[in-house]
């Protein structure tokens, strides 16, 4: 995966993510269980994107192979610091 299918990817999972969460804004009613859920694997996901397109560059800035960067694990990417 090259950095412009991460940013395509990145955005694809960003807009599913604000659709959910503006699809129950205002309504008064709050997500169901599994939309919780989505919501949850949408944000780690978006996380691993993340920390992958800045390995890719980091890996470029050192003169390092970008294609080496891997896709780290959920605890990994949720357990830094922001």
């Amino acid at each position: 995966m090259d950095d412009a299918e991460i940013v395509r990817r990145i955005n694809e999972l960003a807009d599913e993510e604000h659709k959910l969460e503006r699809s129950h804004t205002g309504g008064g009613s709050g997500l169901t269980v599994e939309e919780q859920q989505r919501l949850r694997e949408l944000e780690i996901a978006l996380d691993q994107c993340w920390d992958l397109l800045r390995q890719r560059r980091a890996r470029r800035e050192f003169d390092q192979d970008p294609d080496q960067a891997r896709v780290r694990d959920p605890r990994t990417v949720e357990g830094y610091q922001q």
